[in-house]
């Protein structure tokens, strides 16, 4: 159109200083002019015309391209909500989920089953002159089925069932309600004493927990709690009744624990303290025992026979750190009963000391002030071979108190963990148990001597 326009100036000037001519001439000159007028109008009209249908053809793809990428643009959006909701490592790193699926309703309201399965199988060897079975021993450890869900306006539900040892067991069943770091929760579940006794037996170390914490009779109460989490300290207290399979309704307790879980560059710090006080009613009889590391056994070297009690209190120590492939841990605990009359109150003692070491590029899980889950960067079936760790702890329990004998158990106990996939794991333990003051008589009447132990785990949850 600038050419065209061009084009005319220049005829216009042209005939503008052109000679003079004839009027003839100057009336043809008057008429091509006045027939290109109308031609260049024409000409306009024309172009106009065809800059309107090329804007409307521009619009028609430009819809075209925008309905050609919605699906991709709602398929992105979709996937940006996905990982919004994925949960997250300790990097901030979305974690794959692989456990069983969530099914979600209307409303608030979701429904997630879960579960786990443990077989054990090993030996024990003690002193034939003990008189106590040894030899090959297996057992399905755990066989729990649960699930786990949320309802509406911040209310969660969690009912798990243990079906090990031929007997049906309610391990959890509560309703919680949280409002920011605030949790409050009623129902079946764990009280607040020891970092190893709230870590779940499926990232456990050994096989069994630290001597301690069975000894003592750490499990499983009915109560109310409340806990306060933040990014560097946990606060939890609440007060329980007895098991929901013993429920006298006359026995309680307050418990309580504080961990702090800070950070010193790359690694992960543990400290943490708990509180414990149980009242019990007349008559009570509380008994202290414990088995040489391994479940499918069922003699009891150290026990302090049946102890007549109005309460105990116990207090511990925690602490841990987690850097990179190595990880440590530690606990003690004091346990004091408090005897009716004139009985002397006797303070047992309990703890453990671990060091462990990942063989592959791998660490150990913490969250919420207790170890986690191990997740290995290259899983079997990826390439990989998993998640190989290996574990050395001193264990040692002390159930001689003033007139209660019940005798001491020392620990060295190692541990070797394969973990092909993050719901996969294979465990294999020793142990050399020491007993002094042992409560049954082994060689030349003696009750110092030790034991064996070799047990195997074979475990998948989800």
């Amino acid at each position: 159109m600038n050419r065209l326009l061009c084009s005319t100036a220049a005829i216009i000037a042209v005939a503008a200083t052109s000679a003079p001519a004839s009027a003839q001439d100057m009336n043809d000159a008057a008429a091509e002019l006045a027939q290109m007028r109308v031609q260049l109008a024409a000409m306009n009209t024309r172009i106009a015309e065809l800059e309107a249908r090329l804007a409307a053809e521009q619009a028609d793809i430009g819809e075209a391209i925008a309905d050609a990428r919605a699906p991709a643009a709602d398929a992105e959006a979709a996937a940006e909500t996905v990982r919004a909701a994925m949960p997250t490592d300790e990097s901030g790193r979305a974690a794959v989920v692989k456990s069983a699926p969530a099914t979600r309703g209307d409303g608030g309201w979701s429904f997630k089953p879960f579960g786990r399965l443990q077989y054990d199988a090993g030996a024990t060897s003690v002193p034939d002159a003990t008189g106590r079975s040894d030899g090959w021993g297996n057992e399905l450890r755990r066989a729990r089925l649960g699930v786990t869900g949320d309802m509406p306006d911040g209310f969660a539900y969690k009912i798990e069932v243990d079906f090990a040892g031929n007997e049906v067991e309610i391990t959890d069943a509560i309703v919680a309600y949280g409002t920011g770091d605030l949790e409050i929760t009623l129902g079946q579940h764990n009280n607040f004493q020891s970092l190893e006794e709230l870590t779940s037996s499926r990232f456990l170390s050994l096989l069994e927990r630290a001597a301690f914490t069975d000894a003592f009779g750490f499990e499983r109460r009915v109560g109310v709690s409340a806990q306060y989490k933040g990014d560097l300290m946990l606060v939890q207290g609440g007060v329980f009744t007895d098991n929901i399979g013993d429920l006298s309704n006359r026995n309680w307790s307050v418990d309580g624990r504080i961990v702090a879980m800070p950070r010193l560059g790359t690694t992960r710090l543990h400290f943490g303290g708990s509180a414990h006080y149980a009242e019990y009613e007349a008559g009570t009889v509380l008994r202290y025992r414990q088995r040489p590391q391994v479940h499918f056994t069922p003699e009891r070297f150290v026990d302090t026979g049946g102890m007549s009690a109005q309460s105990e209190t116990g207090f511990g120590l925690e602490a841990a750190a987690i850097a990179g492939r190595f990880h440590a841990a530690s606990e003690a605990f004091w346990q004091t009963v408090d005897r009716p009359g004139a009985l002397s109150d006797p303070t047992f003692f309990g703890g453990y000391a671990e060091a462990g070491l990942f063989l592959t590029g791998d660490t150990r899980g913490y969250k919420g002030g207790k170890f986690d889950r191990v997740k290995p960067t290259s899983p079997v079936g990826e390439g990989g071979i998993g998640a190989v760790q290996i574990v050395l702890r001193y264990d040692y329990l002390d159930l001689d108190s003033g007139a209660i004998l019940g005798g001491r158990q020392t620990g060295y106990l190692a541990s070797l963990i394969w973990t092909p996939t993050d719901y996969t794991r294979l465990m294999l333990d020793y142990g050399r148990i020491e007993f002094d003051g042992a409560a049954y008589a082994g060689p030349a009447g003696s009750t110092s001597y030790g034991a064996d132990v070799v047990g195997v785990r074979g475990q998948v949850d989800f």
